[in-house]
Order: C-alpha cells, then sequence, then structure tokens
C-alpha cells in the first residue's frame, strides 16, 4: 500500500506551500493588463535583495537552464573564450551551452565535492588571456559543495572578464552579493529556495553585462535580455506570453520570504543543512563535500558495494520520503537531502528517520537505531 502521505526533500523542485498553491489557483488573467504589470513589477522588485543587487531582476518563462543559456548568448560572440568550473553535472552544462553556440570553453575540472580555488582561476585567466568571462556555480547542486564566488569576483572585476554565476541553488538560501562583490550576470530558478513549482527563471545583469551585451550580435530571439529589460521595465510587461500564475506565486512567496526575514531564512538554511549533515557521522558515513557543504542540500555517501539507487527507492516508494541519488560517476553511491524553501529543521527528523529506515532494508546496520536522529536533535535544540 502507497504511503498516504509523501514528503518531498529533493534537490529541485522543492515544496510549495499551501498559500502559494492557493495564490496560484486563482482565475488567469490576460497578461498584457493593469493587474499583471502591477505583479510583474512587485515581484521583480522583491527579487532584488534576495540576489544583493540594484540592478533590474529580468523573469523568463523558462527553467534555470534557461537563463543561463541566456547568460551566454547575450555576453559572448561566437568564437570567443570563456573559461568555466567543471565540478559536478552542472558546471558541465555551462561547457555544453557554450559548446552549442561556438564559443571555445576552457575547463577548471574540479574533483566532485570539492570547491574550485581561486588561484586555479587566476591561473586559468593567466593561461587564456582571451577570456571574456568566467562562468560557475555558487552552490553545485549535484555535488553539494559550494564555490568561493566573493574570491573568484576579486579575480574578474579587475579585469575584462565577466563573472557569470549560475545561483539557482543559492539565491534564497544563503546571502548573495552580486553588486559588492563584483558579479557580472546572476541567474536563479523558481523551484528550490523560492518556494514555486519549474518555469520562471531570473537573470540580472550588471552595468558591464549591460554594456557588453550592447555591442554582441550572437543570433537569439526568445532570450534577448535586452529587449526583455526594455519592455519589463519601460513597459511594464514582458516580450513573450510570461508564466502568469507562476508570477502571481512568486510575489505570494516573496512576500512569505520578506515577512519571515533574510537573516533569519539564511539562518534556518544553514540550521537544516547541519542538522542533516550531523547525521553522516552518526550513521558512521562520509559527506561528499565535507570542506565546502552547501546550505542547501546535503550529500551523504552510501557505504561501499551498497546499492544507493535502492535507499533512494525504498524511501520513496515504501516510505513516501523523496530524495535524489546521486548522477554519473556519483550513481548508486550517493543520497542527497534537499533542504531549500518551504522545509523546517524538524523535517530533517522525517528525512534522517527514513533514511536510516532505507539503510537496515538494503543491508547496512553499522550504526545503532535512532542514532541520526539523536544527532539532528541536538543539533537542531542548539538553535541556529
Amino acid at each position: 500500500m502507497p504511503p498516504i502521505k509523501k514528503y518531498l526533500f529533493t534537490p529541485g523542485p522543492a515544496p510549495v506551500p499551501p498559500e502559494v498553491l492557493l495564490e496560484m489557483a486563482r482565475p488567469i488573467i490576460h497578461h498584457r493588463t493593469p493587474e499583471f504589470s502591477a505583479a510583474l513589477d512587485q515581484a521583480r522588485k522583491r527579487m532584488q535583495p534576495l540576489m544583493g543587487t540594484r540592478q533590474e531582476v529580468i523573469l523568463l518563462a523558462a527553467s534555470g537552464s534557461g537563463a543561463m543559456e541566456a547568460a551566454v548568448t547575450n555576453l559572448l560572440r561566437p568564437g570567443e573564450h570563456a573559461i568555466f568550473v567543471d565540478g559536478g553535472k552542472f558546471g558541465e552544462r555551462w561547457g555544453r551551452i557554450l559548446s552549442a553556440h561556438g564559443m571555445i570553453g576552457h575547463q577548471i575540472k574540479v574533483e566532485w565535492g570539492r570547491a574550485v580555488r581561486p588561484e586555479q582561476i587566476e591561473d586559468a585567466l593567466h593561461a587564456n588571456p582571451d577570456a571574456r568571462a568566467v562562468f560557475l556555480q555558487a552552490s553545485e547542486t549535484s555535488t553539494c559543495a559550494v564555490h568561493p564566488v566573493p574570491q573568484i569576483a576579486e579575480l574578474t572585476r579587475g579585469r575584462d572578464v565577466m563573472l557569470v554565476v549560475d545561483g539557482i541553488t543559492s539565491v534564497g538560501v544563503f546571502e548573495q552579493k552580486m553588486d559588492d562583490w563584483g558579479i557580472d550576470a546572476l541567474v536563479t530558478g523558481s523551484q528550490k529556495a523560492l518556494m514555486l513549482p519549474p518555469g520562471l527563471a531570473m537573470v540580472a545583469l550588471s552595468d558591464r553585462a549591460l554594456a557588453r551585451a550592447k555591442e554582441v550580435k550572437t543570433p537569439r530571439f526568445y532570450f534577448d535580455l535586452l529587449r526583455e529589460l526594455r519592455l519589463q521595465r519601460d513597459d511594464h510587461t514582458t516580450a513573450w506570453t510570461p508564466a502568469v500564475s507562476l508570477v502571481f506565486g512568486l510575489n505570494k512567496s516573496l512576500g512569505m520570504i520578506h515577512a519571515e526575514g533574510l537573516p533569519q531564512v539564511f539562518a534556518r538554511h544553514q540550521l537544516m543543512a547541519e542538522a542533516a549533515r550531523a547525521a553522516a557521522p552518526a550513521l558512521g558515513l562520509k559527506l561528499i563535500a565535507p570542506d565546502n557543504p552547501a546550505p542547501g542540500v546535503t550529500g551523504i555517501l552510501t557505504p561501499a558495494g551498497l546499492d544507493g539507487g535502492r535507499v533512494v527507492r525504498h524511501m520513496r516508494d515504501a516510505l513516501g520520503v523523496s530524495v535524489q541519488g546521486g548522477q554519473d560517476q556519483m550513481k548508486g553511491k550517493l543520497v542527497r537531502i534537499g533542504h531549500m524553501g518551504y522545509v523546517s529543521p524538524f523535517d530533517m527528523l522525517v528525512a534522517v528517520s527514513a533514511l536510516e529506515m532505507a539503510l537496515r532494508e538494503a543491508g547496512y546496520r553499522d550504526f545503532e537505531s535512532g542514532a541520526g536522529l539523536v544527532a539532528v536533535q541536538r543539533r537542531i535544540e542548539r538553535g541556529a
């Protein structure tokens, strides 16, 4: 018999609050109306503090990957050089997008679970003086690791090199300072900490990136960021049919986030991350990213010889608790527990309880029953 109640702890999509679901269930309206224009303006304004910018935030009807592609095609010409950090599945995606549009990508390969070192970026910039941009993730979802964006920005902002950051699992999870750090393009998506279904992407561009976009004539149609910016800023509308219900939902979710307060939101995510991470050693297991773990998703390595996919399937199908396994070379070796957005510290008790039961079902019993739960509870007791 399937579980009557299900829990979502995947690294995305993340849970959506009932208030947001109700807001999106409103009767659909036409998007060329004052009502939608007001909602669009409000949502764009409310996004700015989460991204740490005074720049205009552009909304796109797309997944986060659409925003990534838009950043590439609006800031680089075919044949131009760029550096990208490949420390996981989504870092690899930067390279694939660059290649698809005829740009020359220079890869910095980083071991999964590790952060790129600023000196690696500096070495790559010296080795590739024609590079016009550096692309990386703030938080690499596939490996649960965080890259040192502020330190990397120190290297790019004094050069004629743009810094483009995928903030899909960082915006709304931990503090982003796009303007202060010197990020030239910051992108994110709706289905993580913003507490929405998939389908909405956001991009913010620095003045330097905007000037660059005016020079670049790479073919683009749907993802023309300058056209979108002009229409959204000046005409309070979008170039193409927008995700109307998602925009109304975004306004609701951002209202909830700002009511909680950004410092409190970031502290809640950090507490959940530390609680989930505390379970690993208590169960005799290791983290994939022990030195630079992400606040939005925790990766726990399964024991050698154990089928991690079986653990994930048992949690989902028998217990109603959805987490995610590893990708590529980490397939069957990793359990990723997402804790972004509409999730509370006590939810980590549910996730770790299910993990313990699934580990035992898969044949791993080298821990005292409840050991992970005790570790989670003790970390929650200490507070944020």
